[in-house]
């Protein structure tokens, strides 16, 4: 779904969602024939995600607050760890709202991340670290380059585990997710 807040961009939109093509022009009788344009590619969701998608913008406020639920639950749970300095938590600023997107928690290192991961592992909790920072992925190689000097980037994402976190995540199982992580620092 895209929403466009300023109508100088409409026309652009409409055409990169059409591949390219003035399309959409053509059967509005804008213009007599159409063509290709513009850059584009193939954006439309199929009748079945159109479907799945209405479904859940009209139940947008009550996954939104499941999800701010589930996010409250994590940050309350763990925030003892984050006070003795053992993980750090994401926070939002006050003058910001936020929709629950994910959960994580980062802690010293590579190797912590590592160990931790395979103790949420062995423990029945799916857990993941995030992606690979962009400059090193493979396209990234290739395509792109990585100008000055990589201070935070390898770092930052070396420490980050994303937790569990899906609408209607039930609170034992974020009971179960939050022992666990304090079992790994405390044993």
């Amino acid at each position: 779904m895209l929403i466009i807040n300023d109508k100088r961009f409409t026309k652009q939109a409409e055409i990169i969602r059409e591949k390219g093509t003035n399309r959409s022009q053509f059967f509005r009788g804008d213009v007599d024939k159409y063509s290709w344009v513009d850059l584009g590619s193939s954006y439309l969701p199929s009748e079945i995600q159109a479907a799945y998608l209405w479904g859940q913008l009209e139940r947008l406020y009550e996954i939104t607050r499941n999800r701010l639920d589930s996010w409250s639950r994590y940050r309350q749970g763990l925030s003892m760890l984050e006070k003795e300095g053992k993980i750090e938590l994401p926070s939002s600023p006050k003058e910001c709202c936020q929709n629950g997107h994910m959960f994580y928690l980062k802690v010293r290192d590579l190797k912590e991340r590592s160990a931790l991961l395979e103790h949420l592992k062995t423990d029945g909790v799916y857990a993941v670290f995030h992606y690979v920072p962009l400059h090193s992925a493979p396209a990234g190689q290739r395509f792109g380059r990585f100008s000055g000097v990589d201070i935070y980037t390898t770092r930052e994402s070396d420490r980050l585990i994303r937790l569990p976190f899906w609408y209607g995540l039930d609170e034992n199982t974020i009971a179960h997710i939050i022992k666990s992580i304090r079992k790994f620092f405390y044993s």
